[in-house]
């Protein structure tokens, strides 16, 4: 087993002090529907419409908050293995991963379930999601993703619990046809990469018509062994990655429409690589094995939609949805004699009622969105010991069996606009009701928190093209399952207890910025802050398990105060030719229950991407860019224990690479992915395993 490599201290000098002097805006080019008419590169960035932010639909420059907006188109350049790596890069976000497979996105210094998670407007948090690096995200298929739209900074009136952070909605393929004769239409998505030997393949096609429409795709991915910078493999680092979808799409009549689908992902054995191979100040592994075995989520989902109301309401949308989620796993402590099997699974219903009701006489009128959510969220967990004869026996579950944790919310927003201003104001009410079944370690108990929540937004359009924003927002997260009942083997040599005592955490988030659309210019820049308190984070009992990992508790712990400034500019020179930058600082500070001052807890670094689009025609595209991020050592007291971080802090580090794609015809697309090309050794941030090596890619989407 190999050891990660420990990095000599860097100073990136000129590179820090260029992109010092550029501000940011939106990466990325106005989203299309592979097969139809080409990428209009000339259309501004801003014009994309969002309806994640306000609920209903409005453009990128008429949104008070920080949004950052992926296409799919996007998402078939880069060859992403999970879509939180979309979010490298661009303004105000952070990708950690600590094994391949699983990954996640950090907005605004804040992580998992410190952010809200959405598919097709379903949550995807559930009861046992963790307030840390976690795998779930992995579990939504990256190819069948249409758009992702992300919330930086609270988003509470909307969105309520966890949405402390941000939100990342992820909204899957819906196929549209055209005319009323019956029609099909599909496309074939592969690409392969030399860095860890992967192929991905996606199948999906469509048949109908205007009125109705039924499709259905699958996905497969097989990755290998990881090469990283200098030639090195990580072993075990391989695995694979099974996906289906299916959906239904019908007219019910001139205003209204029904949809009913179907998604399915499966990782049936992910090595976790962070256990497997010894990390800064461990001489040997944490586990000799630890494999996800498997993980699954299984979505369904109908939707109903009415438009062209009249009286009290315009328009109303209901959802109905399960989701299930096993986090199965089987693992042996290093130099144990027994393995350890466990079954979790969470199963959580949902039901979203939303109105949008226009009102007013106003010159710019106003519109109302409320509406009201149930969530119902069942965990069931068992773990069993399996000796060197291979006899099994039952030991105490990771979370207590049978939990539940069940919420209620009604919420409601409100949009004034007069002339050149907006104002966006919010509040929703949420009760929750926490039921932690009895385990061996602690008896049942019942917790019912409850929080009002709300936001302000202003806009103010200062001149034509130019908009100054302000947002204020209180957000909440209750403690879940996970927070309070967790037992068993943590990352980083930990072995969590349970503690059932827990208060909710809550964020004032405060952003102020503007953002551009004029002419050849487009960009924004925010400066935000966060105050976080109750903060719910591990404590050391000072107790050691017989294995030698530290015995840790769950506590509100500490408040902490975050802050940073996010920012990007995007320049069309010509036609043809366009150039982008983006640059993000991120600061933190925790206040311990003493009073003290230390480092906030995987901070991202100074981090920024420096790139340029060339199409020297309707059909080439060339896109060489720069990935840099400085050196973190301002690590907090968890950080310095962290296996996965270097006690001396995360070396600067910066590569350099290059998109190329041709598109020969509305059905055929090609492209290279050549990334890393200085093959630098590398690890970002707060993951458990270094990044890819020099790498090449290739793919094809061929539609039909």
């Amino acid at each position: 087993m190999q050891r990660p490599r420990r990095y000599p201290e860097r100073n990136p000098g000129w590179k820090w002090r260029a992109c010092a002097l550029l501000f940011a805006g939106l990466y990325g080019t106005p989203e299309y529907a592979f097969p139809q008419e080409e990428e209009n590169t000339s259309e501004p960035l801003m014009e994309s419409v969002v309806v994640t932010a306000t609920r209903m639909e409005r453009s990128l420059y008429d949104v008070s908050e920080a949004v950052t907006v992926i296409g799919e188109e996007q998402i078939d350049r880069q060859g992403p293995e999970l879509i939180a790596e979309m979010l490298r890069g661009l303004p105000g976000t952070w990708f950690q991963q600590t094994t391949p497979g699983q990954g996640i996105p950090i907005i605004r210094g804040l992580k998992g379930s410190q952010v809200l998670h959405l598919v097709d407007g379903i949550r995807l948090n559930n009861a046992f999601f963790r307030d840390a690096p976690n795998q779930y995200l992995g579990l939504v298929d990256t190819y069948a993703v249409r758009r992702t739209e992300v919330i930086r900074g609270s988003a509470p009136s909307l969105y309520g619990a966890d949405a402390m952070g941000g939100v990342v909605q992820m909204l899957t393929r819906e196929p549209m046809l055209q005319g009323g004769a019956m029609t099909t239409s599909g496309r074939v998505y592969t690409g392969y990469e030399t860095a860890d030997s992967s192929l991905v393949t996606r199948i999906e096609a469509a048949a109908g018509h205007e009125g109705m429409v039924l499709s259905g795709g699958a996905t497969y991915q097989d990755h290998g062994d990881r090469r990283v910078g200098g030639g090195q493999k990580v072993r075990p680092s391989g695995y694979r990655s099974r996906a289906a979808d299916m959906s239904w799409r019908q007219d019910l009549g001139e205003h209204s429409e029904i949809l009913l689908s179907a998604q399915y992902l499966e990782q049936p054995s992910t090595p976790r690589v962070d256990e497997l191979v010894p990390g800064y100040g461990q001489e040997n592994p944490s586990s000799e094995r630890y494999e996800f075995k498997p993980n699954r989520r299984d979505f369904l989902h109908a939707r109903y939609r009415y438009y062209g109301g009249k009286g009290w309401f315009e328009r109303f949308e209901a959802h109905l949805a399960r989701q299930v989620i096993r986090d199965d796993r089987l693992a042996r402590d290093f130099q144990a004699p027994d393995s350890v099997r466990e079954f979790n699974e969470s199963t959580m219903d949902a039901l979203t009622l939303q109105f949008n009701s226009p009102w007013g006489d106003g010159p710019g009128g106003s519109e109302l969105v409320w509406g009201l959510e149930r969530y119902q969220d069942t965990v069931r967990s068992s773990r069993f010991i399996i000796g060197q004869s291979g006899v099994e026996s039952r030991s105490d579950a990771r979370f207590p069996d049978g939990s539940t944790m069940d919420s209620t919310a009604v919420y409601a927003s409100n949009r004034w606009e007069w002339g050149r201003l907006t104002l966006d104001t919010g509040l929703r009410y949420s009760r929750f009701e926490i039921h932690l079944a009895p385990t061996s370690e602690t008896g049942p108990a019942l917790l019912t928190p409850s929080d009002l929540t709300g936001d302000i937004h202003v806009g103010y359009e200062i001149s034509h093209g130019l908009r100054l924003l302000a947002n204020v927002g209180r957000g909440f997260r209750p403690p879940n399952i996970f927070d309070l009942g967790t037992l068993g083997s943590r990352p980083g040599n930990r072995f969590n207890v349970p503690n059932p005592n827990l208060r909710p955490e809550s964020v004032w988030s405060y952003d102020l910025g503007f953002k551009l659309e004029n002419g050849d210019w487009q960009g924004e820049a925010f400066v935000w802050y966060a105050d976080y308190r109750d903060k719910i984070a591990s404590r050391f009992t000072g107790a050691i398990t017989p294995e030698g990992r530290l015995v840790v508790e769950s506590e509100n712990l500490s408040e902490a105060r975050l802050y940073g400034i996010e920012a990007g500019l995007r320049y069309r020179a010509s036609d043809a030719l366009s150039v982008y930058a983006v640059v993000n600082v991120t600061q933190g500070t925790e206040i311990g229950p003493q009073g003290g001052h230390t480092p906030a807890d995987r901070v991202p670094p100074l981090n920024s991407r420096l790139g340029l689009v060339w199409e020297p025609s309707g059909r080439c595209r060339i896109e060489p860019y720069l990935d840099l991020a400085g050196r973190q050592d301002r690590l907090s007291p968890r950080d310095e224990e962290d296996p996965r971080i270097d006690p001396a802090g995360t070396a600067g580090w910066s590569t350099v690479n290059l998109l190329l794609s041709w598109r020969g015809n509305e059905r055929f697309e090609a492209g290279l992915r050549l990334r890393n090309l200085t093959d630098r050794n590398y690890r970002e941030h707060g993951s458990g395993i270094d990044a890819s090596g020099r790498g090449l890619g290739v793919w094809l989407n061929v539609g039909f």
